[in-house]
């Protein structure tokens, strides 16, 4: 999968699992992009916590059951957190939210070696994050952040 961009892809496997729920149309932006920033936001939380970058290594590339990564559980309890409650989505919430462990199996196998130093490291993490580019510079926003806390965690081995 070159060229991939997460949080396109991430948006994409939502939409497609969603398409099968009936979700008031007046909610179905705020659902499913609310959906998309918790899996996002389980990453990066992920990203910061020790241990953390393993986690996702081993999600990304298959090694670990979406079913039994912590990371699914955390984008389930942020979407449960900030989207479910607050929009009241009662049973709809619990239809929604059983969705989030098949999208998160999606995105096994994604990762790859991306720089072509014959391993899956820290720079094939960032290089997905930011769509399959070779990172020039951090950037800013969200990735920047993750790039820096990432850098920060692993000292760019």
């Amino acid at each position: 999968m070159a060229n991939i961009n997460l949080s396109d892809f991430i948006l994409k496997q939502v939409t497609s699992a969603a398409g099968k729920v009936d979700i008031p149309s007046n909610l179905k932006e705020q659902v499913l992009g609310g959906m998309s920033d918790s899996i996002f936001g389980s990453l990066t939380q992920t990203a910061t916590k020790a241990g953390g970058i393993d986690e996702i290594k081993n999600l990304l590339t298959g090694k670990t059951s979406a079913a039994k990564s912590g990371i699914t559980d955390l984008a389930t309890n942020l979407f449960t957190k900030n989207i479910v409650s607050k929009l009241n989505l009662g049973n709809l919430g619990g239809t929604l939210t059983a969705l989030i462990p098949g999208i998160m199996g999606k995105l096994g196998g994604i990762l790859k070696d991306q720089d072509g130093d014959g391993d899956v490291d820290f720079n094939d993490i960032i290089i997905t994050l930011k769509g399959g580019s070779k990172p020039a510079s951090t950037g800013s926003g969200l990735l920047g952040a993750a790039t820096s806390i990432l850098g920060g965690l692993l000292k760019k081995k």
